[in-house]
């Protein structure tokens, strides 16, 4: 028997069991992995807390990091023992989404990977990077994906612009980790000065503190002389308009998440037509640009924050954490 850590409905923290399940078999085209690590994401903390409704039973989590330990027929692309990450977005494979694409999540629609093993698609997977281990893999397929997207897909970031990320999530640190080895200049947001010097540790030229400045946009807009290149906006409603404050004429926002309050907000219209402004929503990616992250991480010896690993069975434990915010980076569960 395989273990798989399940949600019963109707969701809720209290709702995750662990249960037994028959060791799967790979079919034609497909690759069992063994997997060990996997890493929280807001999507995932929905599905377990009942805000995204699934199928009773269904497996957690888009994340995911292993080894393959079978294969099935015509798989020609992977062996015995290569280590492998999952996609977000598993028949996302290359282009612009489209329906087709991405009507199938990982950890929503089909079983994610807090299990032991499981079969999947052999083009569902991707390589991890050099010398990377699987809880540092795990911590790529949704958060850092989104970051790359946002700034060097839809962005086209060049050496020399400046970004703004907004707190200190897994996806803005990436995007931070990201902006500074192609040679950006990175302004961040953040409510606590110890995180602030976190950020500062890792590149940021400036940090505001938002909880003590509430117009941080027109802030970052001053120090950034003009405004910046990028954002990578989190918040939604809550933090939009300041986004818009601190984006320069003819600049770009990746709208990524929102946070508690942000489902909806006002905009000011006006600031976002004459300031020329690109505003994109973004969900993950597809595997091409998954494969593009592995490339640059591995040509720029870039390594994730792990702020805190924990168990296979300690799942609801690692929410609760993921609940308090006090994170600084990716959240780990390892086995």
């Amino acid at each position: 028997m395989s273990k798989a850590v399940v949600v019963e409905s109707p969701g809720g923290l209290n709702n995750i069991k662990i249960v037994d399940r028959a060791v799967p078999s790979p079919q034609q085209g497909e690759v069992c992995v063994r997997w060990h690590a996997t890493s929280l994401n807001y999507h995932d903390y929905l599905v377990a807390a009942g805000g995204i409704p699934v199928e009773n039973g269904r497996v957690p989590m888009s994340d995911g990091a292993g080894e393959i330990i079978a294969l099935g027929a015509d798989v020609n692309q992977w062996e015995i023992g290569d280590r492998v990450m999952s996609l977000f977005f598993p028949d996302w494979q290359e282009g612009r989404p489209t329906v087709a694409r991405t009507q199938v999540i990982n950890g929503e629609v089909v079983d994610g990977f807090i299990c032991e093993e499981s079969c999947v698609s052999a083009e569902s997977i991707t390589r991890i990077p050099d010398g990377y281990t699987y809880a540092e893999a795990a911590t790529l397929p949704c958060a850092a994906v989104t970051a790359w997207r946002g700034l060097m897909v839809e962005g086209k970031l060049q050496p020399g612009e400046k970004v703004l990320i907004e707190g200190t999530g897994g996806m803005s640190i990436f995007g931070l980790q990201i902006a500074v080895a192609a040679g950006a200049t990175v302004y961040a947001t953040t409510s606590s000065p110890h995180k602030a010097e976190k950020l500062k540790s890792l590149g940021a030229k400036e940090v505001v503190n938002y909880r003590e400045d509430e117009r941080w946009g027109k802030t970052i807009f001053k120090l950034s002389e003009g405004g910046v290149d990028h954002v990578l906006d989190v918040g939604g409603g809550s933090t939009m308009n300041q986004s818009i404050e601190a984006t320069g004429i003819d600049g770009h926002i990746s709208s990524i998440g929102i946070l508690s309050g942000g489902r909806k907000g006002q905009i000011t219209f006006p600031k976002l037509f004459f300031k020329h402004i690109r505003l994109i929503g973004i969900a993950v990616g597809s595997r091409a640009m998954q494969e593009d992250l592995v490339d640059f991480i591995n040509a720029h010896h870039i390594k994730p924050i792990i702020d805190r690993s924990f168990g296979f069975e300690q799942l609801e434990d690692a929410f609760r954490y993921q609940e308090s915010g006090q994170h600084f980076g990716k959240i780990v569960l390892e086995w």
